[in-house]
């Protein structure tokens, strides 16, 4: 990812994070953004990430592309880890359970599609840049069953 585009996305975080979620929602290129607020695997420590999602009947998915890259972002570790996190969508904050999904799962084309029509065929766009399988995760609300 170009340095220029990280800083954008880390400013975006920001102002979503610090407006508490009045500023942010839709601000990246259009798209509906989400604060995904793990905690990682390694430090405890409390993690949040802006990420654009899809809708899935109550599920909210998001897709670890982290563009394009050899390397899944850290933020998939720590939701594998411990699968009880947090997301923000504008003001709103919602307890999920996170259930990392591949393409041996038989609704991972159709999540996969809704995804990338969300970020406008960006996402397939970085599964040609990487060997491996990006994972599209699902955010189900708390207290519902999958």
């Amino acid at each position: 990812m170009s340095s220029v585009f990280a800083k954008v996305l880390k400013a975006h975080q920001w102002v979503y994070e610090n407006s508490g979620g009045w500023v942010g929602h839709r601000a990246l290129f259009g798209n509906p953004t989400l604060l995904l607020r793990t905690v990682g695997r390694k430090t405890g420590q409390a993690r949040t990430s802006a990420l654009t999602y899809g809708r899935d009947g109550a599920d909210y998915l998001v897709t670890a592309s982290n563009g394009g890259s050899p390397r899944p972002p850290g933020w998939l570790a720590n939701v594998k880890a411990n699968k009880e996190c947090e997301i923000q969508i504008g003001r709103r904050k919602v307890p999920v359970v996170a259930r990392a999904t591949y393409p041996d799962d038989s609704d991972y084309d159709r999540r996969f599609a809704i995804v990338d029509k969300v970020n406008k065929g960006r996402y397939r766009a970085y599964q040609k840049m990487t060997k491996r399988p990006i994972s599209v995760v699902v955010l189900t609300p708390a207290g519902q069953s999958r």
